[in-house]
């Protein structure tokens, strides 16, 4: 039976995620979930059908929780369509993803997972998909400059950034970082 209490099945996964990036997809099991949440052992099962199940609402809550807040998003829909905006709204994103930092990593431990998953590689590609054409479709209704190929080097660049601030901090500072990030901007999207 599965339960329908949202609040606790949202603790439950927020759960997840911190298992994830702590422990990786191997140390997630409901016993470790109902440890993380504080609830009773045997919670996380009545929650989910299955392992599967948890990996792919873990995935998805992270996308969630990554979404920029209305007023960001407001903000950026009132700001000037130039190279600088668009450098801004970089930055913010990528303070946004590392200040995420177990949601970023629980997402990594996911990609390697879904490597031996169909199921959630199914699902996850798909969310990947979609959250790339939505990248790219806000784009260009907000009239930034650049264009689609543009906005994809700039995710796959980017992620990549990320990557390197959340698993080796010492790499780049964060005014190198801003450096860099403006430096791809230029480059990829052009003055």
């Amino acid at each position: 039976m599965v339960r329908r209490n949202d609040a606790r099945r949202a603790a439950l996964v927020d759960a997840s995620i911190e298992v994830l990036a702590r422990e990786g997809a191997r140390g997630l099991t409901f016993r470790a979930v109902d440890t993380e949440a504080g609830v009773p052992a045997g919670t996380a099962s009545n929650y989910f059908a299955n392992r599967d199940d948890l990996l792919t609402q873990a995935g998805s809550r992270v996308y969630e929780r990554l979404q920029p807040d209305e007023a960001t998003v407001e903000r950026q829909r009132n700001a000037s369509p130039d190279r600088e905006t668009y450098t801004q709204l970089m930055r913010e994103l990528i303070s946004r993803v590392s200040g995420f930092r177990t949601g970023y990593l629980a997402l990594l431990e996911l990609r390697l997972e879904a490597t031996r998953r169909p199921g959630l590689r199914a699902v996850l590609t798909e969310q990947v998909r979609t959250d790339v054409e939505a990248n790219v479709a806000y784009h260009e209704a907000s009239g930034l400059p650049g264009d689609a190929t543009a906005v994809r080097l700039l995710i796959l660049a980017f992620n990549w950034l990320i990557v390197e601030q959340l698993t080796l901090p010492g790499v780049f500072t964060e005014a190198e970082r801003d450096r860099l990030v403006e430096a791809a901007v230029d480059r990829i999207v052009g003055r």
